[in-house]
């Protein structure tokens, strides 16, 4: 039974750990929950009575010679905590030659990661969420159908089912992490040229299933596709959907406020008046175009998810997806279907690979694709 440790207990992380310890037939996981709220792990304890491969540790993720203490004879290490903390969990499953996972979008974050890679014992694997992280998978396996490429356009939102208020939008998952990626520099290739974008401009409008989205310019979700298809594609960008609306309220709030430059007042503000939601859909749209067979198609993937019981609880969209989607990595490292040491990038998973998998197959399940 391979040990893991999850670092952060929250939104994500708790269902991870759900996820890992109660796959029925048993997963081979003995799973540990490290965070440094008594609160959350409480929570977490109460599942831990009634699974005997599952248990709970208060940790602090600055305290450094705690993390290693944690995280030693572990099998991998899985980072759920906050973009800010994720080097720091990187930086001592290197020394300790873990396995390690991430979810974040954070575009510098994942460069360090890179750079504690090169030459590593162990794999490193960060970015293993919806977007960075599945959406890869997904744009990846459509262009390989192509003889050469001509633009890829990847669309992912997760959106509430039911929205009632001006920004259209509720709290679906992390507030710093939506703050994060509404203001760092956003990666992509114009006219076959690697640039940074800004974030929350070069907005566009479309519908799906009769409804209409607007998108726009958000940090991190391309993962390493930049570097991937440099050379290779003409254009390549990716945008967050919301609906209609919210992208100029946002831009009001961080540029004429000025709280890009104050950013957990705006978090407090946004977590005091925004109500989170557990009945939200998650969007995954990618549309491919290129050469195939002399003639220039276009080929595109669309699918929305919706909160559903996972794990004998009912779950958020965002929570299905981004959870099952870095266990079904976890998965297939243990399984021998990942290279086991270096910086593994998503899109060298194939996505039949990843769907057939027992946690990434929710991807599929027509279930989850209609409102619970």
């Amino acid at each position: 039974m391979k040990h893991i440790l999850v670092i952060g207990g929250g939104k994500i992380g708790s269902v991870v750990a759900d996820l890992l310890v109660q796959t029925p037939a048993g997963s081979g996981y003995r799973v540990t929950v490290a965070d440094r709220s008594a609160e959350l792990l409480a929570d977490i304890a109460a599942d831990a009575k009634r699974s005997p491969h599952l248990s709970t540790l208060q940790l602090d993720v600055n305290d450094a010679a705690a993390l290693r203490i944690a995280m030693r004879g572990c099998f991998a290490v899985l980072s759920a905590a906050p973009y800010h903390l994720t080097v720091k969990v990187a930086e001592a499953a290197r020394e300790l030659r873990v396995h390690y996972l991430d979810l974040t979008e954070d575009v510098a974050s994942t460069r360090r990661i890179r750079e504690l890679a090169v030459g590593a014992s162990t794999a490193f694997i960060p970015q293993c969420g919806l977007a960075p992280g599945f959406i890869s998978i997904v744009a990846a396996d459509l262009a390989r159908q192509f003889d050469s490429l001509d633009s890829v356009r990847m669309r992912v939102g997760a959106l509430p089912a039911y929205p009632s208020n001006a920004l259209n939008y509720n709290l679906t998952w992390s507030t710093e992490g939506v703050i994060n990626e509404y203001c760092e520099p956003c990666e992509a290739i114009v006219d076959g040229q690697v640039r940074e974008v800004p974030a929350l401009e070069e907005r566009e409008e479309f519908s799906l299933d009769g409804v209409l989205y607007e998108a726009f310019n958000t940090s991190g979700g391309l993962g390493t596709l930049c570097e991937t298809l440099a050379g290779k594609v003409r254009t390549l960008n990716y945008r967050t959907i919301r609906y209609p609306g919210h992208a100029a309220i946002m831009k009001a709030l961080l540029h004429d406020l000025r709280l890009k430059d104050r950013r957990e007042v705006l978090k407090d503000i946004l977590e005091q008046a925004v109500p989170a939601t557990m009945q939200d859909v998650v969007i995954v749209f990618v549309t491919v175009a290129g050469m195939k067979d002399g003639r220039l198609l276009q080929d595109t993937y669309a699918r929305k998810t919706y909160s559903h019981v996972l794990a004998g609880k009912m779950r958020s969209a965002i929570q299905i997806t981004t959870a099952s989607s870095l266990c079904a990595m976890l998965d297939m490292l243990a399984d021998g279907r990942l290279p086991q040491a270096g910086f593994v990038r998503q899109e060298d998973v194939r996505l039949a690979d990843f769907l057939a998998n027992r946690f990434g197959r929710v991807y599929a399940m027509d279930e989850l694709s209609k409102a619970a």
